[in-house]
């Protein structure tokens, strides 16, 4: 079967098997079609097949009349800001995150600058579906545009959201692992004008990975040993399209992506209290950092477009993802690294003290992600097989199954970016975690054989 994910809130594929120029100019036809002729923000990620997709989005996007304003390599974050600083009608950003070299995609975002929510997918899946592309004759072809500086409305945001000339004070050392994505356009720039020493790790953004692209420990050896080298203050790696930030301390441990969230709501709660969003597979140390600050606690389903949504409609002062995607209102609602980075560094200039004594101060849980083949028809049996096993545990539904009791969890969903199926653990010790991780994917082999 060819590899394709296309959802609610786009496209994933693998080049040359599944993910060919004739359907990425088919689904570009649907959103141009759904953006009625108008202008759109067109980015992409560094990946080395980011030209061939270009080119074939570029093709549909004119050919149903829109004025395409073209950012090129730019952030994920970067591209949502731009669509609401332009005014477009949306965005499109050409980008797999996370998923290794061989895939690249597609995920629009509306004219408010943020992923697409549950109407708007499905909107757009129709369209495709009916193939009731609005082809404009010769005569109303769209246009294309280079956008000059792209990357300057996302900077000017992130740095109006902390206070600059006490960060530069710190005059922190600072080691950017971007891996050749997307991140080395805006990371570094960012970092110099917050005043930091910045040795960049990666810079290039031509998508010739030098690990794998997601910011896990296995994959983030060399910053660590880069930090310990240098004596930097805090290692930051990205994922290729820079929505997502792992951290690494002065010591050269990992610090994570499930700890971002929580380091940045420690920060942003402390001066501006308020309710905070997660989804259901985010460390409950977020949710321990809102009640010690008196404030709101909220989870919505995993996906950046419910979060989002969430964050809306209870008035969120702070949000995100586990996956060390930091949400923060007054920049977009998008997930976003730059924000993390600078207020990480505004947590510790604000402090005086060093990345791992804050890090041991938050209340810590030990969480164990693990993955297994599963299709979606076979989620729902396996849910059933949980429930079943775990019959103490208080069951949520809706989003695979999460299953709780006073001091731990586990949770069971379809992956909405890759054909797997994602089991996520957390407890007080790492030992308890990771049992409780490997006996439900016993639980859930079982059920499948």
């Amino acid at each position: 079967m060819p590899q394709r994910i296309l959802s609610i809130s786009g496209l994933r594929g693998v080049i040359g098997d599944g993910l060919d120029p004739a359907y990425l100019t088919e689904f570009s036809c649907a959103l141009g079609t759904m953006f009625a002729g108008g202008t759109v923000v067109l980015a992409r990620d560094g990946r080395a097949t980011g030209p061939m997709v270009k080119h074939a989005v570029i093709s549909g996007l004119l050919a149903t009349g829109c004025r395409i304003l073209d950012a090129d390599i730019t952030a994920t974050p970067s591209c949502g800001v731009l669509v609401q600083e332009l005014h477009a009608a949306g965005g499109l950003m050409i980008t797999a995150s996370h998923n290794p070299v061989e895939w690249n995609g597609l995920k629009p975002f509306s004219a408010a600058g943020s992923v697409f929510d549950q109407g708007l997918g499905e909107r757009l899946l129709g369209i495709l579906s009916n193939k009731s592309y609005a082809l404009v004759p010769w005569q109303k072809l769209g246009t294309c545009e280079v956008i000059a500086d792209p990357g300057l409305p996302h900077l000017q945001r992130v740095l109006g959201v902390v206070d600059v000339e006490q960060i530069r004070r710190r005059k922190f050392k600072v080691v950017l692992d971007c891996n050749h994505g997307s991140g080395g356009v805006l990371g570094p720039r960012l970092l110099q004008e917050l005043g930091c020493d910045v040795e960049v790790l990666g810079p290039n953004p031509d998508g010739c990975f030098e690990h794998p692209p997601e910011p896990l420990e296995q994959n983030l050896r060399g910053l660590a040993a880069e930090v310990q080298r240098r004596g930097a203050d805090v290692g930051f790696a990205q994922d290729p399209d820079a929505d997502r930030l792992a951290i690494v301390d002065e010591t050269g441990r990992y610090i994570g992506e499930e700890l971002t969230l929580a380091l940045c709501a420690d920060f942003v709660l402390a001066r501006t209290p308020g309710p905070v969003v997660v989804n259901g597979s985010t460390s409950r140390t977020t949710a321990d950092i809102a009640a010690r600050y008196g404030c709101e606690f909220h989870r919505s389903y995993v996906g950046e477009a419910h979060v989002s949504a969430k964050m809306k409609a209870v008035g969120a002062i702070i949000g995100g993802e586990g996956n060390g995607g930091l949400i923060e209102p007054r920049i977009g609602y998008v997930r976003d690294s730059f924000a993390s980075m600078a207020y990480v560094l505004a947590g510790l200039a604000a402090s005086g003290r060093k990345l791992s004594g804050w890090v041991d101060s938050l209340p810590r849980y030990a969480i164990v992600k693990d993955k297994i083949q599963c299709s979606r028809e076979e989620v729902g049996p396996a849910c059933a097989a949980l429930q079943t096993h775990f019959a103490d545990a208080t069951a949520t539904a809706g989003d695979g199954l999460r299953l709780d009791w006073r001091d731990r969890w586990v949770q069971l969903r379809a992956s909405n970016t890759e054909p797997i199926a994602r089991v996520i653990a957390e407890a007080p010790d790492f030992a308890t975690a990771r049992a409780l991780c490997s006996e439900a994917m016993d639980v859930i082999a079982k059920a499948q054989s």
